[in-house]
């Protein structure tokens, strides 16, 4: 079964490396690989040092598409237990979860830390200065993030979200720094969706940010948006063990 297409797992197919196969939780087949590959390196496994299995083994080993196994790998390096070499494979670099998310050019500490003094008074301006056509994209965002099942359509979608509220605010520094941390906010989004499970708990928050924005609240619209990253920052504490 290509656990891609659904949240059902299958038993995964023989690893041609020799490794051994083993059924899969009932999980999205992303959160499922990354659960198994991160069980394996904290429980030694997999020494510190060695090099994982190719995608294409991996993907043929958990019967899920390499997209999938690379969402995965994302999130293992996202969290610090392995580094990705172009062109030579990936590695276990610890057996720990870091203390701190690498997002690319940014880590989770750095978002955390900034996105309170963008963020918020962006939503406040975008409900006193969106215009039409802006509310419109921010509503047709929500509703096709409130239909999107596959992970990383979703995750794009996040990120025009919150870059479409800096443009909406009206101010080009706030739309300038969203847009420089964009990728940074992808890749932080798509490691708390596999090892936290927050796409639907965001969802019902950008419906509420989007609703402050559309009926002129500017208050409303940066308490919700306050909240959005109050509780981003929570699910980065519990991955985190902080």
């Amino acid at each position: 079964m290509n656990l891609s297409d659904s949240r059902t797992a299958g038993q995964p197919a023989s690893d041609p490396e020799g490794a051994a196969s083993r059924p899969l939780p009932r999980l999205s087949a992303a959160e499922a690989v990354f659960n198994a590959l991160r069980g394996e390196i904290e429980t030694g496994a997999v020494d510190v040092g060695a090099k994982l299995s190719s995608e294409t083994a991996l993907a043929q080993r958990y019967g899920v598409s390499r997209s999938v196994v690379r969402e995965a790998l994302r999130s293992c390096n996202a969290l610090g237990l392995t580094v990705t070499k172009t062109g030579k494979g990936t590695f276990v670099v610890a057996d720990q979860v870091a203390k701190d998310l690498v997002l690319g050019q940014y880590s989770a500490r750095d978002l955390t830390e900034a996105r309170p003094h963008i963020e918020v008074p962006a939503a406040g301006l975008a409900a006193q200065r969106r215009t039409a056509e802006e509310l419109g994209s921010l509503r047709d965002i929500v509703a096709a993030m409130a239909a999107e099942d596959d992970p990383e359509a979703w995750v794009s979608l996040d990120s025009s979200f919150h870059a479409t509220i800096a443009r909406a605010s009206g101010n080009k520094v706030f739309e300038s720094v969203v847009a420089d941390i964009r990728d940074a906010l992808a890749h932080q989004s798509e490691t708390l969706n596999i090892v936290a499970d927050r796409q639907l708990a965001s969802d019902r928050e950008h419906q509420r940010i989007m609703q402050a924005i559309e009926t002129g609240d500017a208050a409303g619209a940066r308490a919700a948006m306050s909240e959005h990253l109050h509780a981003v920052g929570s699910a980065l504490d519990s991955i985190l063990g902080r």
